[in-house]
């Protein structure tokens, strides 16, 4: 009698556990001026790496806990955190509202090359942009580096090596976020919004960092400028894991 009792109280317990981690919230989004859903909010669970978009009502559905934080982004508009408390579980919906961002566009100069119309001369005037990438033993790609010089390779394995430097603390302390990164893209949401995205709030946020601070790091990790510059959320992100998973792999060896 006493194992049934116990097994039953294990069950229920099982129960109650499984019913509080997997549930859905929703909500209605609207703008704040003047109370108009907002269609296509895209909408992150930075915690469960889980994506959402609202429909044209302004309604979304997605997967959270308790004290998860829900991230709500939106051209033209303030990005939003939100944490989800026991009231938005217990009614399951609720009403968002965002703000439109006040853009001052500024004056723009183009100013083209000056050519002479003779191709030896011309092609001395236009700036070239070389980007190399040096392949290491035992790994599938290299790293890519913004200048030719020597030292390239070893600016790369003493930045991964080097106990007092940005990369060794960055990733020896961030494993569980970096993981994370990895969940970001099996979600065809989330990977759908990082791909349209350059402005890396959603890679910083999911990583617990500033966003100042990914420039930073993939030039440790010997990405170009060029590429920091004009690669989209989603590159971003396979650069970043793809600097991780090469550290694991050199740090082991």
């Amino acid at each position: 009698m006493r194992y049934s009792i116990a097994f039953l109280f294990l069950w229920f317990s099982f129960a109650a556990f499984s019913q509080e981690t997997i549930q859905k919230v929703s909500g209605s989004i609207v703008n704040d001026n003047n109370s108009l859903p907002i269609p296509n909010v895209n909408i992150i669970n930075l915690n469960k790496v889980k994506g959402a978009v609202s429909n044209d009502k302004g309604y979304f559905e997605i997967e959270a806990s308790l004290n998860d934080t829900l991230h709500l982004t939106f051209i033209g508009f303030q990005s939003l955190k939100i944490r989800v408390t026991n009231d938005w579980l217990k009614n399951q919906t609720t009403k968002i509202q965002m703000t439109e961002k006040a853009i001052a566009l500024e004056e723009v100069i183009i100013q083209p090359y000056t050519l002479t119309g003779y191709l030896e001369i011309d092609s001395k005037l236009i700036p070239e942009r070389e980007n190399y990438r040096y392949s290491i033993s035992g790994l599938q790609q290299g790293y890519e580096t913004g200048e030719y010089s020597p030292n390239a390779f070893g600016r790369v394995m003493g930045s991964i090596f080097n106990p007092a430097d940005m990369l060794y603390n960055f990733f020896g302390k961030r494993s569980k976020e970096l993981n994370r990164l990895k969940k970001a893209k099996k979600d065809d949401t989330v990977r759908n919004l990082l791909e349209s995205k350059y402005d890396r709030e959603t890679v910083a946020l999911m990583l617990g960092i500033d966003k100042r601070d990914i420039p930073e790091i993939l030039q440790k990790c010997n990405y170009s400028e060029v590429f920091v510059k004009t690669a989209n959320d989603l590159q971003i992100l396979d650069a970043i894991t793809q600097c991780y998973e090469e550290y694991r792999v050199l740090k082991k060896k």
